[in-house]
């Protein structure tokens, strides 16, 4: 069974995107990890205009003691 012209597209883009250019993997996995950063940073930024923490509040349901 002969690859269909689907197939053979699919294959040349991939192929261009991991070989043409020099640097395009490090590229994209450079902006993948500055992403990341950014990411986990906004999730550790919980301060506010004082430079206090803000107040967590927990809404786990407390199981009884049985």
């Amino acid at each position: 069974m002969a690859p269909g012209w689907m197939q053979l597209l699919l294959v040349a883009v991939v192929a261009l995107l991991l070989f043409g250019g020099r640097g395009k993997i490090s590229a994209i996995m450079g902006d993948m990890a500055k992403g990341i950063k950014s990411f986990r940073s906004g999730l550790k930024d919980e301060e506010n205009e004082d430079g206090k923490q803000r107040e967590t509040i927990n809404v786990t349901p407390e199981k009884d003691k049985v």
